[in-house]
């Protein structure tokens, strides 16, 4: 079953699957591939010095399905609802349940607007630190939360928080996701620099 859904393939959206996924939650992430990184050069991104919009998303695809991300791409969400204990995901192949839903749609609000997410006076999401909207379990990240501050960065770090948000409910404690050298195995091309 799937524990996370993951509504957009952009920085935010990869970010919450990955740290998801990562510790033990089933994710689905629905990437359409529309995000704004394909018309990007990233400079600004620490550990990243120069690195092409696209080339950038095509390591975090590798890096997400490394650890096993259930990733449709090319499959458009047309609806989220609330479904019992969580919310059911439509697209045009069918639909998906899970109890919680990380919306990384961009500048595109209708699906949290449609889920009866609350806005702020200047139109956008209202979500807290963890990015957690007013519907209880259901999260909003990057320029969903955010007029006109648009970084592949700070989205980045939205999908994180909302991740560990969700880890730290479900393990009843809060959460850290946290490597050390010493016991850092990567699956994500044994890309692990022993110094």
């Amino acid at each position: 079953m799937t524990h996370v859904i993951v509504v957009g393939g952009g920085p935010a959206g990869l970010s919450a699957a990955l740290f998801a996924e990562k510790n033990g939650l089933e994710t689905t992430v629905f990437d359409t591939d529309k995000t704004w990184m394909h018309k990007a050069h990233l400079f600004n991104y620490p550990g990243v010095g120069s690195q092409d919009g696209t080339a950038f998303l095509d390591t975090l695809h590798t890096q997400v399905d490394s650890f096993g991300v259930d990733r449709k791409q090319g499959e458009e969400v047309t609806d989220v609802t609330e479904a019992g204990d969580g919310f059911a995901v439509t697209t045009e192949a069918g639909e998906y349940e899970a109890p919680y839903v990380v919306l990384a749609t961009g500048a595109n609000r209708d699906l949290a607007e449609s889920l009866g997410c609350e806005l702020t006076d200047e139109g956008v999401v209202d979500a807290d630190v963890t990015m957690e909207t007013s519907v209880e379990n259901a999260y909003a990240t990057g320029a969903m939360v955010r007029a006109e501050e648009w970084q592949a960065v700070i989205s980045a770090g939205d999908g994180a928080a909302a991740a560990l948000n969700i880890l730290s409910k479900e393990k009843g404690e809060h959460y850290h996701d946290f490597d050390v050298p010493a016991d850092a195995e990567s699956t994500f091309g044994g890309m692990v620099d022993e110094a």
